[in-house]
């Protein structure tokens, strides 16, 4: 059956984190290319590692034996290569989440952000000696992707995946535990596969502490868990218009 796009209508809300210069983006009707015929699937992700705290989050997901993807930045790998190869031999997906995670230099130009993923994903090849084409925009595409550089995009075989439902440890990294849960759990993506959105940088041991209940909520729900690959249909926010 062919893949078609499905529109989920959530509301779009851009937070801008003073402390970290980080802008973070989400819940814009992301655009997921799907197969009607799967359902009760939950990605979950992880963006901003490696750190020790993805050390943290790798034991809760061997001890549920749950998989899920990691969206790495490039310049905080020397140094964390235990936990990158760790995250290759347990099984769980890889992606890139630029370089430097510098907003203001990674979206000064579109050659810009290519180089900045090809460069994580040369530091990647690093370690792990394979080359992730899965891709997630700092803060989400939102407003950032249009078609033209989407087209850029896939010349590079780059594929975009942002999220559906968000715990809002990206904005609030010292959110209780219980309201990262809460976020995690209310879910806009009815039937369609969930991506969720978390982080496992070194602010984030709250969501270390929220993950046992995460899983737990979608184990019980007959949730499936499965990692991102460059074989996952995409999800990205609507596109961009051109100028």
């Amino acid at each position: 059956m062919k893949n078609f796009l499905v529109k989920v209508s959530i509301s779009f809300i851009l937070l801008v984190c003073m402390s970290s210069g980080y802008v973070f983006a989400f819940n814009e009707e992301p655009k997921i290319d799907n197969n009607p015929e799967e359902n009760k699937i939950v990605y979950l992700t992880f963006d901003d590692g490696p750190s020790k705290n993805t050390d943290k989050v790798l034991d809760i997901l061997n001890k549920y034996n749950v998989k899920a993807t990691f969206f790495l930045i490039g310049n905080q790998i020397e140094g964390e290569e235990d936990v990158v190869k760790r995250i290759q031999d347990e099984g769980h997906g890889i992606g890139l989440h630029t370089y430097t995670h510098d907003f203001k230099k990674i979206y000064s130009s579109n050659k810009v952000f290519i180089d900045e993923m090809i460069e994580c994903q040369e530091e990647i090849y690093r370690v792990t000696n394979t080359k992730p084409n899965i891709v997630r925009f700092p803060g989400g595409s939102v407003k950032r992707l249009n078609k033209k550089f989407k087209k850029k995009l896939e010349e590079k075989d780059f594929k975009v995946y942002d999220w559906n439902v968000d715990s809002q440890d990206g904005i609030k990294p010292k959110m209780s535990p219980d309201r990262i849960f809460k976020k995690a759990t209310e879910s806009n993506a009815k039937e369609e596969p969930i991506i969720l959105l978390m982080h496992c940088d070194y602010m984030h041991n709250n969501t270390c502490k929220a993950l046992p209940s995460i899983i737990k909520f979608y184990k019980d729900r007959g949730y499936e868990f499965k990692t991102i690959s460059d074989k996952t249909p995409e999800c990205y926010f609507p596109l961009k218009k051109n100028k």
